[in-house]
């Protein structure tokens, strides 16, 4: 779920300029978690993300761990798991159905998220003692309305807990780091085939990555894209024999020599903003 917010200077706080709350709310359904986690938020008008207001809750948040990146493409939902270490307050019962809590994680600073994510579902917590709880919980990620390009890159980890009688809250970010990241895709094509010892073999490809704002795949532009070839007779490839930078569509090209019989692969290492990919070797028949 996505919580995208604006600062608007009204007595200080941060106003939620929109909050994503699922369809389902409105054929009169029980409400879901995210639904009450975006209400309570959006009620609050001085919510926690002011970073200076004392929590509701007697909760914090520590040991909080979560993938150190989350790979996303154009249509399928992505869920991450996260666990960490929830602390309260003696008189607060972590099973009561008036109370849950879950991970989130933010784009740019807890006191003016330009981006927000959260779970479907709260997460689960299992006691440790009459103050701590060990929980796990997910991300839940819907490219299709929840992430733009500009979302690309470092975010930080946080957690929320309420109540739903009253919506009392607490909200600690900077917790931990991870990055977001879109989904790369890359292609290799090797001719021709078969080809003549000592002649030459033009290697081309395509580098392209998720684009949020589309839906659609687009090249990546301008990047460095490793060449590399293995024997046939080698399960292993080589170090890179040339780089080659991606084009203005992000279409690959480049020359070698046909030596001996083999495949050729493009290697991409990855930005902040995009994983590293291998693309399929293509195997080229020396005569």
């Amino acid at each position: 779920m996505r919580i995208r917010a604006t600062v608007a200077a009204v007595s200080g706080a941060l106003a939620l300029s929109a909050l994503a709350v699922p369809a389902a709310q409105a054929d009169g359904s029980a409400p879901s978690y995210r639904a009450e986690a975006a209400k309570v938020l959006h009620a609050h008008g001085k919510t926690a993300f002011t970073g200076n207001a004392p929590a509701d809750l007697d909760v914090s948040f520590s040991n909080f761990k979560i993938a150190s990146a989350i790979v996303v493409g154009t249509t399928n939902r992505v869920s991450t798991t996260v666990t960490y270490t929830m602390t309260h307050g003696a008189d607060i019962d972590i099973n009561s159905d008036d109370f849950d809590n879950g991970p989130i994680i933010y784009k740019g600073s807890i006191e003016a998220p330009e981006n927000l994510l959260i779970g479907d579902l709260p997460a689960t917590c299992t006691a440790t003692s009459s103050t701590k709880a060990s929980c796990k919980g997910l991300i839940d990620i819907d490219p299709r309305d929840e992430l733009i390009n500009s979302d690309a890159g470092t975010w930080s980890g946080g957690a929320l807990a309420l109540t739903y009688s009253n919506d009392d809250t607490a909200v600690q970010g900077g917790l931990a780091t991870t990055k977001v990241q879109r989904y790369s895709k890359l292609t290799v094509n090797a001719s021709p085939e078969p080809v003549k010892k000592g002649k030459t073999i033009t290697v081309t490809g395509l580098l392209s990555r998720a684009n949020w704002d589309t839906g659609k795949y687009a090249g990546y532009t301008v990047q460095p894209v490793g060449l590399q070839f293995r024997k046939k007779s080698s399960s292993t490839y080589t170090s890179t024999l040339k780089t080659v930078k991606s084009d203005s569509k992000g279409n690959l090209k480049t020359t070698t020599t046909a030596t001996v019989d083999g495949y050729f692969r493009y290697n991409f290492a990855g930005t902040s903003t995009t994983p590293a990919v291998k693309a399929t070797g293509d195997y080229v028949d020396v005569q």
